[in-house]
């Protein structure tokens, strides 16, 4: 889980291209997670929420905006990965069924093999057949 977690704060902080697996995606998610309901004890037990309407802690405010943008961008490549255009997250606007929809989405196995997007993200060994296909030709 924490190596998906690196692989998109770190490695692919705003990538907005190429594909993402589910397992990169869900882990990153849960860890995003996890990560913010600490953060939100802690504030909590330091006293440092603040807002109207809603609290929201200074720690889990500042973190949110910090994985805000990894965020869209694994969900994006996530979309990818099931043939999608990243834009396809606006359909979180349609009420309920947008949001059950991109839900599904995110849950459906990728495409097999090369898309629009690029290379599978579950074929490890993708470069090493593309030079043995060219060897071939």
């Amino acid at each position: 889980m924490i190596e998906y977690y690196k692989k998109v704060v770190f490695e692919n902080y705003a990538n907005f291209s190429g594909r993402a697996r589910r397992s990169e995606y869900w882990f990153y998610t849960l860890a995003t997670l996890i990560i913010s309901v600490i953060l939100a004890i802690f504030d909590t037990f330091i006293g440092s929420s603040v807002g109207m309407l809603v609290e929201t802690g200074i720690l889990r405010g500042i973190y949110s905006l910090l994985v805000f943008l990894p965020g869209l961008a694994v969900l994006v490549r996530r979309l990818h990965d099931v043939g999608k255009s990243g834009w396809f997250f606006l359909v979180v606007l349609i009420p309920i069924g947008g949001a059950i929809w991109l839900l599904v989405v995110l849950c459906t196995e990728g495409d097999k093999g090369t898309n629009a997007y690029g290379p599978d993200p579950k074929n490890d060994f993708s470069e090493i057949n593309e030079i043995g296909q060219a060897d071939l030709k």
